[in-house]
């Protein structure tokens, strides 16, 4: 084994477990794992999370369980859990976010995903009877979510989006008047996977009133740009607001060492407060049952680390690299496109030996694909990533047939006497 751990070739033998204890050696394993993920950082740049927070006082967190179990305003017997520091992070998002603070609830979650399940499973003990909308932008938890919860999918109704990724009003406005008189659960994203698009609530507040749908649950998957919104004050849930509920992600923005995230809700729209179950003297109204308390301990980290101001200038610094990877690469003639204060740089899916030749880790969605400036994506990777662009377009040319969404856009290059769709 070389300095970047066991090779490919061996990898799958290494690993086996059908082999006597001692005989596998774990550490060369594990070291394999950290040196990969090192290597590839740097140019995995499609995926949205950060990588400019130093972990290191949280690692000693991890030779031991905390099990934060059951709903963090009832601590669990003993000492091996974080509730106090949950109890503070729900606090600090609820801030944040302009929670009155006589009505506000919520808990550490293990992502985006259960983040919505807790909301949506709220909204459907409130209103039952409900038709769910969403767009096609929406992630794809909130399908799988309508599934868990048992909702009909004649009751799950889904709202055209623009080209560019935000909620088609005029088409939703269509649908709340086909249902109008069934109370409504809608789903807004802050922060949509491809785009980072932002529905406006205040524009689904609207059209609800129009229609007389007074009986409603707004939530809001902000998993990606819930933060920076929130602390730029133009995502909220305090007095006027429309929204009930709100789900962020901690390792996008965060780039916590573990998958985790945070929802935050009114306490007025909960139907259910949960059962007391005595022999873990907690009150069992989370998703999931044992959670791992140290997601909480290193949301807690990131925050007193930071604080608010901390992390407004992070995002701000993202978005600078954001704005200056646009403009890099629009001098070369690729098409792109930006949301104003988005990390993400949206970009025609460039030819596939970007990835093959140079090895960028890139999202792709058919005719377009992305890349994230998280923070710590620098102005050296975009110049890195933009010098490899222009070396594989050198080769190509390319020309657009069509550019219609949904539809594959038709996006071609002809090069080395190929003529291949570039979707992927």
């Amino acid at each position: 084994m070389d300095a970047s751990g066991i090779s490919p070739e061996d990898w799958a033998e290494a690993i086996r477990l059908d082999r006597a204890p001692g005989l596998t050696d774990v550490d060369a394993v594990m070291s394999t794992l950290v040196s990969r993920a090192a290597r590839a950082q740097r140019r995995t740049i499609g995926f949205p999370a950060a990588t400019d927070i130093d972990w290191s006082r949280t690692q000693r967190l991890f030779t031991r369980l905390f099990n934060n179990v059951g709903d963090p305003s009832t601590a669990p017997s003993g000492e091996a859990h974080t509730n106090s520091l949950e109890v503070e992070v729900v606090r600090w998002f609820a801030d944040v976010v302009g929670l009155p603070q006589n009505d506000r609830w919520g808990y550490v979650t293990s992502g985006g995903t259960e983040s919505n399940i807790a909301a949506l499973r709220v909204a459907r003990d409130r209103y039952p009877d409900a038709v769910l909308y969403l767009t096609h932008a929406s992630h794809y938890s909130i399908r799988k979510t309508a599934n868990l919860l048992g909702l009909h999918p004649k009751d799950v109704v889904v709202v055209r989006d623009s080209w560019y990724g935000e909620m088609d009003y005029g088409h939703f406005e269509k649908l709340v008047a086909r249902y109008k008189g069934r109370p409504a659960i809608v789903v807004a994203t802050a922060g949509t996977t491809l785009w980072e698009a932002v529905d406006q609530t205040d524009r689904i507040e609207t059209i609800l009133d129009a229609y007389g749908v007074m009986r409603r649950h707004v939530h809001v998957d902000a998993a990606l740009s819930g933060i920076p919104l929130a602390l730029d004050g133009t995502l909220g849930l305090g007095a006027g607001s429309p929204i009930d509920s709100i789900a962020i992600s901690g390792h996008k923005f965060l780039g916590t060492p573990i998958p985790c995230g945070v929802v935050v809700m009114r306490d007025s729209v909960r139907v259910s407060r949960g059962e007391h179950i005595t022999y873990t003297a907690t009150v069992d109204s989370t998703v999931l049952g044992s959670r791992c308390g140290q997601a909480a301990a290193v949301l807690w980290a990131a925050i007193a680390m930071y604080g608010r101001n901390g992390h407004q200038a992070r995002a701000l610094r993202a978005r600078r690299v954001a704005a200056y990877a646009v403009e890099r690469i629009g001098s070369t003639g690729w098409p792109v496109f930006r949301h104003p204060d988005a990390f993400t740089v949206v970009l025609q899916t460039p030819p596939l030996s970007l990835a093959a030749e140079f090895g960028w880790v890139l999202s792709v969605d058919g005719d377009y694909c992305h890349i994230i400036c998280m923070p710590g994506v620098s102005h050296e990777v975009v110049d890195e990533f933009v010098a490899d662009l222009s070396r594989v377009v050198a080769r190509w040319a390319v020309m657009a047939e069509c550019r219609t969404r949904p539809q594959n856009s038709g996006w071609r290059a002809v090069g080395a006497g190929e003529d291949r769709v570039l979707s992927g």
